[in-house]
């Protein structure tokens, strides 16, 4: 979907300044909602696409004026709010007022390390051959789905190579929608700064964009 998070080639909003000797973590808290979305994420009731589109989905106003990690809250109370995992006084009080639901699983203290050192790997095996070749020029598609896509705005309908085929992997549009993982090829594209930002970028400079299958069409 198009919101306050596709910010990529965007005008009106900056420069990015990085933090200088920026922690990891600003304040204790941002740890445990590290954690917590984390260790909800092992529950079962939702995919990584769909906790990305509860995050997208957040109000422009909300998600333009709160932090990384408020932002990551705001989302997981949503997801959980929406599968009657949590009620709103209890988010309010911090007091359980209902019988918690059966999840998939419960990742303790000692396990998390192992766990995410594991990871979710999203790539898939296929008996379908790729469409496109290394070197190929292809277009990506001017799309503006209202779900969840990783297909950014600033390349929409701008002209790319082919350089690297990374295999198959979940398709973020549909997983994020819980319609199935449906596993798409996906390529790295190196795309002409001037291509995407008109004659004022700098020359020779080259942005490399990963997209998935269904965002390309052959040039």
């Amino acid at each position: 979907m198009n919101g306050p998070h596709d910010m990529g080639g965007m005008q009106c909003y900056g420069a990015v300044e990085p933090e200088k000797d920026e922690p990891v973590f600003h304040a204790d808290w941002e740890k445990r909602a590290l954690a917590m979305t984390v260790g909800m994420g092992f529950a079962g009731q939702w995919n990584l696409d769909i906790s990305r589109f509860a995050r997208e989905s957040l109000p422009y106003d909300f998600y333009l004026t709160k932090s990384y990690y408020q932002i990551w809250i705001a989302g997981l109370q949503n997801l959980m709010l929406e599968r009657g995992m949590v009620t709103p006084n209890e988010l309010q009080t911090g007091m359980p007022e209902t019988k918690g639901i059966q999840v998939k699983r419960v990742v303790k203290p000692d396990e998390m390390p192992a766990a995410l050192a594991a990871g979710g790997p999203v790539e898939r095996e296929t008996t379908v051959e790729p469409s496109f070749k290394i070197g190929e020029k292809v277009r990506s598609l001017n799309i503006n789905p209202q779900t969840h896509t990783r297909l950014p705005r600033y390349i929409r309908g701008k002209l790319g190579q082919i350089v690297t085929i990374h295999g198959c992997h979940v398709f973020p549009d549909s997983n994020s929608k819980a319609e199935g993982e449906n596993p798409q090829w996906l390529y790295s594209v190196c795309f002409d700064a001037q291509e995407l930002f008109g004659k004022g970028a700098e020359e020779n400079n080259t942005i490399m964009v990963d997209c998935w299958e269904p965002y390309l069409e052959p040039a």
